[in-house]
């Protein structure tokens, strides 16, 4: 029987490589044992690993969602149509894509889809380049190894359209860890709900990771992201500082400082320096983010005007009265214009008169504009 919809696929996935992975150390008890440490019912677990352990050929695709187990290097995907080189669209609906240059395709493509093609290609191909972890490789996690037998992918109408160009010789592995990728996947998966867990798991996975030195890494970054979020989650801003400023830098120099990740990293660095007290700091970074959302989203976006309202409380607390009141004044009308009916606009107000009584309470005095 097919598992709920509740369970997404990486999550198992992931039990299943945990199960593999237990049996390497103790030949029997393993499903109980990784059962009882996800909080799953053992009959799943088993329905699940024995589902795994079934020929490849006879499962249905199931690709995955995650976005750094589906994007594929950059500079790999080629468009057959404008031979152009295909980059990573911004998410829609929560879908990652791949487009080429402006005019040529209507729509992006799936890039979950082309991950699941090409994994499926290479462990029928190359299966020898695949860790082995004593269960069959999904192909979206064999999908990661692309870059090391392919030289070049060439993409037709659909993601089932595709040319590989392999390699002659393979490139040596890069030292990927199976058994690590899969930790982040569930800790995700139980961020919402067991959080504790969680956050062990994140950990165990970051081991011998140093955030004030280690390089850039995608699995690191992403452990690093989940586990600043945990740590404000659970109201520990401080622990939430050092991952957050690590996976703020390692985004950076994978993906340039305006793509999503590396944005969503510096609003957690941000909002983890404000919550720890480090004002000054805050204002900064907050600074820095609104410049890079009004170059991607236009000084007039929503999430650019919530920004500055956030750098004007930021302010409040640093002293700067007046400063603070003129900033988020500004930020309150250009918004009301730019977002009518908006129920942001309502709280920017709220937060500015908050400002105007405590002013009034401390005995400042200010001219009213």
């Amino acid at each position: 029987m097919a598992a709920p919809r509740r369970y997404p696929p990486d999550l198992i996935d992931a039990v299943v490589q945990r199960v593999a992975h237990a049996r390497t150390v103790r030949a029997y008890g393993a499903i109980t044992t990784v059962a009882r440490q996800l909080n799953l019912d053992p009959r799943r677990v088993q329905k699940w690993v024995t589902k795994a352990t079934t020929p490849i050929a006879t499962q249905p695709a199931r690709p995955s969602n995650d976005p750094w187990e589906t994007y594929l290097p950059t500079g790999l995907l080629h468009c057959r149509y404008c031979h152009q080189s295909m980059n990573q669209a911004e998410p829609q609906d929560a879908v990652q894509g791949y487009q080429c240059q402006p005019g040529c395709r209507t729509r992006p493509l799936h890039a979950a889809a082309v991950a699941d093609t090409i994994g499926r290609a290479i462990l029928r191909h190359a299966p020898r380049i695949i860790p082995a972890t004593g269960t069959p490789t999904p192909p979206h996690l064999a999908a990661i190894h692309a870059h090391r037998v392919l030289a070049r992918v060439t993409i037709g109408a659909t993601a089932a359209d595709i040319t590989l160009t392999w390699r002659a010789t393979p490139i040596s592995a890069p030292g990927i860890d199976v058994e690590r990728i899969q930790r982040v996947a569930v800790a995700r998966n139980l961020a919402l709900t067991e959080p504790l867990r969680a956050r062990q798991l994140l950990h165990a996975s970051l081991t011998g990771v140093d955030p004030a030195t280690a390089p850039a890494d995608p699995v690191h970054a992403e452990a690093a992201t989940l586990l600043a979020e945990l740590h404000l989650q659970l109201g520990h801003p401080a622990d939430a500082i050092a991952w957050a400023t690590y996976a703020h830098h390692s985004t950076i120099h994978l993906h340039g400082p305006t793509h999503p990740r590396s944005l969503h990293a510096l609003h957690l660095q941000a909002v983890a320096h404000r919550r720890a007290g480090h004002h000054q700091r805050a204002y900064h970074l907050y600074r820095q983010l609104a410049d890079h959302l009004a170059s991607v989203d236009g000084p007039h976006a929503h999430r650019t005007l919530a920004t500055q309202a956030t750098t004007a409380l930021v302010l409040h607390a640093l002293g700067h009265c007046h400063a603070a009141r003129t900033l988020l004044a500004d930020t309150i009308t250009t918004h009301r214009r730019e977002h009518p009916g908006h129920p942001a606009t309502a709280h920017m107000t709220q937060h500015l008169s908050h400002i105007w009584r405590d002013c009034a309470t401390k005995g400042h005095q200010h001219q009213h504009t």
